[in-house]
């Protein structure tokens, strides 16, 4: 296993494991189908996000707050849109 793997694996760990249900489920299903096959970069930004506590998340993620680094908030859409594409409805 390379070191690549182990900290994807990490990653899928630490979205699945918040604390707050809420936050499982949202950053788990898209860690689930992204953290695959994100470049090296986007995961880097990917596990800046997962720094930030759950009440600051839960702001960008539930209430239209917006993070103040672009990369950050380009993936806080992106993880929106694959919630609301993976929604039934």
């Amino acid at each position: 296993m390379t070191s690549s793997d182990v900290h994807r694996k990490r990653l899928l760990y630490i979205s699945h494991h918040r604390g707050m249900r809420e936050m499982d489920l949202i950053l788990g299903n898209f860690a689930r189908a992204s953290v695959p096959v994100m470049t090296p970069d986007a995961l880097l930004h990917f596990e800046q996000l997962l720094a930030f506590s759950d009440q600051e998340l839960y702001g960008w993620l539930f209430e239209d707050k917006r993070v103040s680094n672009p990369h950050l908030q380009k993936l806080v859409e992106d993880i929106l849109e694959h919630n609301r594409l993976s929604s039934p409805t």
